[in-house]
């Protein structure tokens, strides 16, 4: 798989002065888009669309200080309609506008071209097994977090703690499915998953698609494949790591691609430092043209 992104980021940069079209360069990828997005997120520490916004204008600025085509020309050609859009990208990327970098011969900031290879370690396992699992509602609360990496989630915590022993007493009451007892589940917003990036954050359960609760949220997840991940150590560390690990060494080594959905985290006990069972649910599909897949 790692051949195919690289395949795909080397189309992507032959297309950095135009259109370029997610879905082909995907396809180059033999991954949906959604896939490629989150997977390149991981990968790379950032959203696709912002690597293309600076390598973009990497190569715009080395043409502003070259000073050899005007600056309209220069926006045009990096698919800008207005040197006030150019002007604006490219001061987000550099600190300073186009005029005043050509007038000053200003330092600018350079995104590196990116390309993808395994580093084998050989000290981590992953223990997965893969469900099918029928349409299911997930009954509970949700707030909308900032993603954190490393350390505990603040915001996350706090709507934990929000939540009265009646509410989640009687989600208990409503649990009926696998993964059992009270959960969390993460529905992503966007294709970022850097730092900061926001999330709905649910507390809830699995129940069946007809069970209703007024007083609670529902999400309806529809029929479909699940990586299920095992995971043992202190809380919250070890689940990042396991998350960072299925994305950047599970994924790259397996027929496996992510599907829209939410994610699933099952954890014993919750509590910051101390050793916990968790067990992450995340739904996929059989990567396209690998065998027994679609």
């Amino acid at each position: 798989m790692l051949e195919r992104l690289n395949q795909a980021l080397d189309h992507l940069e032959a297309r950095l002065d135009g259109e370029v079209d997610m879905a082909e360069v995907a396809r180059i990828a033999a991954v949906s888009e959604y896939h490629f997005r989150r997977l390149f997120a991981a990968l790379a520490g950032m959203p696709l669309p912002l690597y293309v916004r600076r390598r973009r204008m990497t190569l715009a600025g080395a043409e502003v200080l070259a000073g050899e085509q005007t600056l309209l020309d220069i926006a045009m050609r990096y698919g800008y309609g207005s040197g006030e859009a150019f002007a604006r990208a490219f001061k987000s990327v550099h600190g300073v506008g186009p005029g005043e970098a050509r007038r000053t011969g200003a330092v600018l900031t350079a995104q590196p071209r990116m390309s993808f290879r395994v580093v084998v370690e050989g000290s981590t396992t992953m223990r997965y097994r893969i469900v099918e699992k029928e349409a299911f509602r997930f009954l509970g609360r949700k707030a909308r977090v900032p993603l954190v990496h490393e350390g505990l989630n603040e915001a996350a915590a706090a709507h934990v703690k929000s939540l009265d022993r009646g509410t989640v007493v009687r989600m208990k009451e409503l649990a009926d499915g696998e993964p059992a007892g009270v959960l969390s589940a993460a529905v992503y917003l966007g294709d970022s998953r850097e730092e900061g990036a926001e999330a709905d954050y649910w507390v809830g359960v699995v129940t069946g698609p007809g069970v209703v609760a007024d007083e609670l949220d529902a999400l309806d997840v529809p029929a479909g494949t699940w990586a299920v991940f095992d995971s043992s150590g202190p809380y919250p560390s070890a689940l990042q790591d396991l998350w960072r690990d299925v994305f950047t060494q599970w994924f790259p080594s397996n027929l496996y691609t992510t599907r829209p959905g939410p994610e699933l985290l099952l954890t014993r006990p919750v509590e910051t430092g101390a050793e916990t069972d968790s067990q992450l649910w995340i739904p996929v599909e059989r990567a396209v043209g690998s065998a027994g897949g679609g």
